[in-house]
């Protein structure tokens, strides 16, 4: 039986406490087994990615982190507010960007002209100036995906959950947006856990990257990255990229 708990004990690391703690989670669909046994934690200020093939269950995880399913056996402790962005940017067509935007906060009943208020601060640090009153479709997929992530920034105090928010998107734009992310994230100061099956993309955005096999969906290796250079955005001209993804082919 799955247990959820709200509270976790901290300790002290580069990150700082454990926000989301998963123990030998496992997840059947109709027989199908879909997720065996996995574990993984995530600490506060951490970039984290689930790296695996496509129908590993690297979105079910996500689903059962947010309570949208259960698990058939084991244990997550979550501490803090999630904000989850799925794959799909998920605007409402007939709203405006800034309306998309504070959707989040409208629900949770907060005073409209306060959450406007709220978002118009965060606005121009995305890149969104100019765009408020813009409906998705005058859109490029890049925007779109700048104001879906602004909207999970809003509904969240800590804890973003993105499942492969750039899958879709060209490879220049794609490109763009990894280097976006990364500074947005220094900014924010969120921690993210981050779904994708681009092996390259895990290794420039991530700190810690898990790697889950097909189904069922275990997870076959844990990798600390570690670059000689700070700078994550130049990580893609290094020698340590070709050597982490070497690795992490052999384990696909």
């Amino acid at each position: 039986m799955l247990k959820m708990h709200s509270q976790m004990n901290s300790y002290q690391n580069n990150f700082g406490k454990l926000v989301i703690d998963i123990k030998n989670v496992t997840k059947s669909f109709d027989e199908e087994t879909v997720l065996k046994d996995v574990s993984l934690n995530v600490k506060s200020g951490e970039f984290v990615s689930i790296l695996g093939p496509s129908g590993c269950g690297k979105s079910t995880l996500f689903n059962i982190i947010t309570a949208l399913t259960d698990a058939d056996s084991g244990e997550v402790k979550v501490s803090g507010d999630i904000g989850y962005m799925q794959q799909k940017d998920l605007l409402l067509p007939w709203k405006t960007v800034i309306d998309n935007v504070v959707l989040p906060l409208d629900l949770k009943g907060k005073n409209k002209k306060e959450s406007r208020s709220e978002a118009k601060k965060y606005i121009e640090i995305m890149g969104l100036k100019g765009y408020e009153n813009k409906y998705p479709y005058e859109l490029s997929g890049g925007m779109k995906q700048r104001a879906s992530f602004l909207r999970t920034f809003l509904s969240s105090s800590e804890i973003m959950l993105l499942d492969e928010p750039f899958g879709a998107l060209d490879s220049i734009t794609k490109g763009n947006m990894q280097k976006w992310i990364l500074q947005m994230k220094d900014v924010l100061k969120r921690t993210i856990l981050f779904i994708t099956h681009d092996i390259e993309e895990a290794i420039l955005l991530s700190d810690r990257i898990y790697v889950l096999g097909s189904r069922p969906g275990v997870v076959k290796k844990e990798f600390n990255i570690e670059f000689f250079m700070d700078d994550k955005i130049k990580r893609g001209f290094s020698k340590e990229l070709l050597e982490y993804k070497s690795q992490i082919i052999g384990l696909l």
